[in-house]
């Protein structure tokens, strides 16, 4: 799965971050332009919880739950 990835540039979640930490799937990989922070959040932040949750998901898919 192809994920838009983050370069986690002054962004102090990037260490927790999947789009920071995820190995890209290919040479062609897409990336935001900039860190989509504001306000110094991040609408985009993907944590260990939407992990287990997109794992759940690929698991149903592949026949596995």
């Amino acid at each position: 799965m192809e994920i838009t990835k983050c370069s986690g540039k002054n962004c102090n979640l990037k260490d927790t971050c999947y789009r920071y930490t995820a190995k890209s799937e290919s040479e062609l990989q897409s990336y935001f332009v900039e860190a989509p922070i504001k306000e110094g959040k991040c609408d985009m932040y993907w944590g260990e919880e939407s992990t287990r949750i997109l794992n759940d998901v690929k698991n149903i898919l592949n026949g596995k739950l």
